[in-house]
Formats: structure tokens, sequence, C-alpha cells
């Protein structure tokens, strides 16, 4: 039978990390963000949708989402996150049942890296959730350094998100992030024998 395992975490926790070390042992990972990516490509469901709502302002010069002004009007008010999560949630939930669907027909364990598992209500879909945690502190730095962010707009970013000691009590298994990138692989390792032993 089929394991499907969920991993989430918060902004800047280093998932990225973590599904493509699996994808380098050999798991197939449906990556929730690149399905948004794709959605919102020009001419994507999600793209009409936000250009329907949003207006062209959203665009480039190439006529694609201009992600930034974007992420800037979504994140402006309560108001706009809350409207973007139920403009695009049923698209994007859709799409993911489908790839899902898709991957459980030939793969004994697979991986969902779906950020917003918990606030979306993913969790009946996984036989175990994996929770990437590190400190606040990590994931405002990573975030002034991948992002760019100030420090407010880092503060920002996570004060918008559910908090990683919230999501804690949903999760099967905890991987601390807040070490070494070895570290972290040794905690995969550890539960990737798990998995295969049960």
């Amino acid at each position: 039978m089929t394991k499907i395992i969920g991993i989430t975490g918060g902004i800047a926790s280093g998932k990225s990390t973590i599904t493509n070390y699996l994808r380098q042992k050999g798991y197939q990972v449906i990556d929730a963000d690149q399905v948004v990516h794709d959605l919102q490509a020009n001419g994507g469901r999600l793209y009409q949708a936000l250009v329907n709502w949003l207006g062209t302002a959203i665009l480039n010069e190439a006529g694609e989402l201009n992600r930034p002004k974007l992420s800037q009007l979504i994140f402006s008010s309560p108001d706009n996150l809350a409207k973007s999560s139920q403009l695009q949630n049923a698209i994007i939930r859709q799409e993911l049942e489908t790839r899902r669907d898709q991957l459980a027909k030939t793969e004994a364990i697979f991986f969902m890296d779906i950020p917003l598992l918990i606030e979306q209500n993913y969790r009946d879909w996984f036989d175990e959730i994996w929770l990437i945690a590190v400190s606040p502190e990590t994931q405002i730095k990573r975030l002034k350094q991948r992002n760019g962010y100030s420090q407010e707009e880092a503060q920002q970013r996570l004060a918008s998100q559910m908090p990683l000691q919230a999501k804690k009590v949903y999760a099967d298994q905890i991987i601390d992030n807040n070490k070494t990138v070895e570290n972290t692989k040794m905690q995969v390792d550890s539960q990737l024998r798990r998995l295969q032993n049960e």
C-alpha cells in the first residue's frame, strides 16, 4: 500500500533542502509551490483568476505575473490575503489531488511539500506529516539573505503565518533544521529507514 508523506513548515524553514535530498534519494516529491507556479503561468487557471481580480497592473511587460508586485499586493492587507487564499485554494487543491492520485498508482512511498498543509486542511491526505522546524530567528535571517527582505518585511511575512510551534501538535515527525545540512540529512535518512521497515 502506498504511503503518502506530507511535508510542511513555515517560510524559509528549509523545506526545499529536504525535498531536494529526497529526490536525490530517488523519491517523488510533489511541490505545491511549483504546482502554483505552473498554474500561475500565462494562460493558467490561477493566472486568469488573479488578473480578473487584481487587473493587468500585476503583469509585467511580457504579460506574465509580476510576482514581487503580486506578493506585495496580497500581503498588504488581511483582506487581500484572505481573498487570495479563497480564490486560489480550490484550483490548487484540485490540481494537487490529480497529481497525488497519479503518483499513488506507481509509487510505494512519495512526498508532498505543502507549506499550508495544516492551515488549508490537507491533513487527512497523508499517512504521516513531517514538520520542518527552525527558530523564528533563523527564518528571519534566511528571508533577509534569500529574498532581500528588510527586518520589517521578514517579520510581516512570519506574522502572517501560523507559528511553527502551533504546527508541532499536528506533526507525526519533526525534522530540526536549525543545525547543519548534514545533520538534517541524517534525520531524514533515519525517517526513511523507519518508513521502509514498517
